[in-house]
């Protein structure tokens, strides 16, 4: 570590705050933190689902909107993946450098006024740019807060909880199909109000996020190394008290600690280095992730009302009923398999989930090929597929976050979800949405096949080189860059009972202890 960087702050810091965080029993404060920052998918479920069910009457004479079809599926859909691959790279790296509370606020802002201005278009280039931003600040989402939810969640419990907030996508996505049912129907609301409506519930929704938000505090973590580290006592402590308060007994003391030099940014030089060079096959299990889970969801997702409509006679406006039921059966995979990739581990469920998913969607290609598949029959196999599909894709998520070192964790979401949206809106679209419009089985058959085929090979890497990363503290997985040293940490238990580990150090204090450099 340079001169330059250990001047920044100039101290030297000794604390146990990351290994007392990790041996928390779970608590009502940890769904404080789940409700304040994992709610947030369920309105990026919303948003993608909402507009892709609209784009139909937004067409139409009398919207209040002088916009094609088109141009709601193609360039409105291209900039909101632009937006978010954008944000998250912009907004990663500015959360690593600002905090994670700081940025979890800022972006949401971004998201809400976005989502606000967007219910007022009255051209087609308003509806246009406000959807460029409101991808921007989803985007830059992912990386606040998949940072901030690892660094505050026991790691007994970041597993589950990590695929369960990712995997709340869905219910969004459920929540939007419904709605647009509601919102188009024009007996209800006329043509050109209804669909604004869906924007500004986005909104409403996202305000009331904003306001339980302002109860999470910074992570202690990231605190710790940008020299605050009294504020993260204080952080810490607090937490402590409360959950004390509601277990009625005091917290079994922390094993470990970690000494650390304190500085406040990291270039991205060191940044580039670390994630490419240091830790390449992490990378390369993050990249394999995104990609296969990326051409998998294309391949089912960006086609699947025409499939209905080509194939099967299902009627445009029915459509969003079948969606409604992938969409769940996408949200049960997390919610489900979840806690096993806590227990039975992160290797054997990730690779696990992608090899099933894809051999499962090459055992729906079959049946279609063969025309042994209805309407109903085919729903039924898509949500076989995405049951353990959502599960893996939320754990590409889990991975990239949990497997770099602290100082690179939000950058290093915002590069992979960033490379993943991309992979996934705008090659995807491209291929797929060739294959499926047709109308011949072939065609269809051979997208369902290059997603699995994606989906298999993604598996078998993950196979090899995925991490043992459950149960284990994240500065264990993946040291920060800015560690001196470090003394043997503890398992904990779900009760918060120290375990074995190859060695286990020394009790530390109650607090950090500093020195100057």
């Amino acid at each position: 570590m340079s001169t330059a960087a250990q001047a920044a702050t100039g101290r030297t810091v000794t604390t146990n705050i990351p290994a007392r965080l990790d041996r928390l029993p779970w608590s009502r404060w940890h769904w404080t933190i789940v409700i304040g920052l994992g709610t947030v998918w369920i309105l990026d479920g919303l948003e993608v689902t909402v507009v892709g069910n609209i784009a139909s009457r937004l067409s139409e004479p009398g919207s209040g909107l002088p916009i094609t079809s088109g141009e709601v599926t193609g360039i409105a859909a291209a900039l909101y993946v632009a937006g978010a691959c954008v944000g998250a790279l912009f907004w990663g790296r500015l959360t690593d450098r600002w905090g994670r509370k700081k940025l979890f606020m800022i972006t949401l802002a971004v998201y809400l006024a976005a989502t606000a201005l967007t219910a007022f278009s009255f051209d087609t280039w308003w509806f246009l740019l406000f959807r460029f931003l409101t991808g921007f600040g989803i985007g830059g989402e992912y990386a606040a807060i998949n940072s901030a939810i690892d660094e505050l969640i026991p790691a007994e419990y970041r597993g589950r909880v990590d695929l369960m907030i990712n995997g709340s996508f869905w219910l969004g996505a459920v929540g939007g199909s419904l709605l647009s049912i509601v919102a188009l129907n024009t007996d209800v609301f006329a043509a050109n109000v209804g669909w604004r409506l869906t924007f500004a519930l986005g909104a409403v929704l996202a305000l009331v996020i904003l306001l339980v938000r302002r109860h999470v505090p910074e992570s202690p973590r990231w605190l710790l190394i940008h020299g605050r580290d009294g504020e993260a006592e204080r952080i810490v402590s607090a937490i402590e008290r409360q959950v004390e308060a509601e277990k009625g007994e005091p917290l079994p003391p922390a094993e470990g600690e970690i000494t650390i030099h304190q500085r406040r940014s990291v270039s991205f030089v060191e940044i580039g280095r670390t994630v490419f060079s240091e830790y390449r096959r992490r990378a390369i299990l993050g990249f394999s992730l995104f990609i296969g889970q990326a051409f998998l969801y294309n391949a089912i997702t960006f086609g699947f009302g025409a499939i209905l409509t080509t194939f099967f006679d299902v009627p445009s406006g029915d459509t969003g009923y079948y969606f409604a039921v992938i969409a769940l059966g996408n949200f049960c995979g997390p919610l489900l398999l979840g806690k096993l990739f806590d227990t039975v581990g992160r290797r054997v469920m990730i690779s696990s989930t992608y090899l099933l998913s894809g051999l499962f969607l090459f055992g729906t290609a079959w049946l279609f090929d063969q025309g042994a598949l209805s309407a109903s029959t085919l729903t039924a196999c898509w949500c076989a597929v995405l049951f353990f599909a959502s599960a893996g894709a939320s754990s590409a998520y889990l991975t990239v976050s949990e497997v770099f070192p602290m100082e690179t964790r939000a950058m290093s979401i915002a590069f992979f979800y960033a490379l993943g949206t991309a992979a996934g809106g705008i090659s995807g679209p491209l291929l797929f949405a060739d294959l499926t419009s047709t109308g011949k089985v072939g065609d269809t058959v051979l997208a369902f096949q290059i997603g699995a085929t994606l989906m298999c090979a993604a598996g078998l890497v993950a196979a090899f080189l995925a991490v043992h990363a459950e149960r284990r503290s994240l500065e264990d997985i993946a040291k920060p860059l800015t560690a001196a040293a470090t003394k043997a940490r503890t398992k904990v238990t779900a009760a918060g009972t120290p375990g074995s580990r190859d060695s286990q150090g020394p009790r530390g204090p109650q607090g950090p202890k500093t020195a100057t450099a």
